[in-house]
């Protein structure tokens, strides 16, 4: 679980940097708002997380756009069944295409977008109870590190977009967004970024001695 919970969490926020750093305008937007919840004199911690709504609608919009576990862990049925008119034999391995719901625009307005803001007023959740999002899978047989994984990313997300201005090095004019697919679903180049502090001195000294 602990494995499931980290390596998962990790590319997550590696897309969400990727897309943060193409989408200049969204990032102001989420450092406005953690600028307004934690200031600039302390780090983010677990009790904002309910403070920050745009925060939370772009995890959504991450975890949509680029689920991390794009066909879910194979199932199997243990009976013959039904579904949407076809019928399935028991004993059959079964994959839930995560990506091809997340790309549906029946239930997406231009799903090819990174639009947080989607999510404001939208009641869709991320832990399987609306089958347009299953990055976690849905019911009995959902991730058990569903809760884990949301926390690292809230957090590691959160803190950096907080402490540090992020942008591409020098002579770079465009992010590499190419995917590696597999069971999980990485970027094919690693984000190579700059970052630079936009909190308070002192604090990151702090940190240092701590």
């Amino acid at each position: 679980m602990f494995a499931g919970g980290t390596d998962t969490s990790s590319v997550v926020v590696e897309w969400g940097l990727a897309e943060l750093i193409r989408h200049d305008d969204i990032t102001r937007r989420l450092q406005d708002e953690l600028d307004r919840v934690i200031g600039k004199n302390r780090l983010m911690s677990e009790e904002d997380i309910p403070n920050l709504p745009y925060l939370q609608a772009t995890v959504k919009e991450i975890m949509r756009l680029h689920p991390v576990v794009p066909l879910l862990i194979p199932h199997e049925s243990i009976q013959p069944c039904e579904v949407a008119g076809f019928y399935v034999p028991e004993r059959t391995t079964l994959l839930i295409n995560t990506w091809s719901l997340s790309m549906d625009e029946n239930s997406w307005e231009k799903p090819q977008e990174f639009r947080p803001q989607r999510f404001l007023d939208s009641t869709v959740d991320l832990k399987g109870h609306h089958f347009q999002l299953l990055p976690f899978g849905a019911g009995r047989r959902a991730c058990p590190a569903m809760n884990l994984g949301l926390l690292n990313v809230y957090l590691m997300l959160g803190s950096l977009v907080h402490s540090y201005e992020w942008s591409l090095p020098p002579g770079v004019k465009e992010m590499d967004m190419n995917e590696s697919f597999g069971i999980i679903l990485y970027k094919t180049n690693p984000v190579v970024s700059v970052a630079s502090p936009r909190l308070s001195p002192e604090l990151y000294e702090s940190l240092v001695h701590y």
